[in-house]
């Protein structure tokens, strides 16, 4: 919180106040609660999967994608140990060579999106660049979860005022 409401809730004798100084995106990208009007509205991070497969860079292929078939998916997230997102495995890049690292086969980098971005806003972005799933990470870019086009097209479609308001 502010500063400046910090400083009031401790006037008030609340003794357990603490300064968040990182900032209202901030604390939305940690997928952390809100309130007013926008709070009851979906968002990517609402909306997206949180039981995604993940791997690391030094996995065989084969290991991953025999344990993302048996979750019966068909992405995996490459993170690091702190589960920062460093890459991403589709259908097309699990079908590899099983014998190869995961490091060679993945797509690098993918491109990620926070938890506070309204959900209409997420489907029709997903749909005019044709992607099937993106993550969905924090600040610091760990992962949230993998939003799915189509669930946030079904989400989108749900809810016709969907759209963004002042944050």
């Amino acid at each position: 919180m502010s500063p400046r409401a910090a400083a009031r809730l401790e006037q008030l004798d609340f003794t357990e106040v603490h300064e968040y100084s990182a900032g209202k995106l901030d604390w939305m990208a940690a997928g952390l609660a809100t309130e007013g009007e926008n709070a009851a509205r979906p968002r990517a991070g609402t909306v997206a999967r949180t039981d995604v497969p993940i791997c690391g860079v030094d996995d065989r292929l084969g290991d991953v994608r025999e344990r993302t078939q048996a979750a019966g998916w068909d992405v995996a997230v490459v993170t690091n140990a702190s589960r920062v997102v460093v890459g991403m495995l589709r259908a097309q890049e699990l079908a590899g060579d099983a014998d190869v690292l995961v490091e060679r086969a993945m797509r690098p980098g993918p491109s990620t999106f926070r938890p506070y971005v309204p959900i209409k806003e997420m489907a029709d972005y997903m749909s005019e660049h044709k992607l099937d799933s993106s993550p969905i990470t924090t600040s610091d870019g760990s992962l949230a979860g993998v939003l799915f086009r189509a669930d946030a097209v079904r989400e989108a479609e749900g809810c016709p005022d969907c759209v963004r308001k002042m944050i």
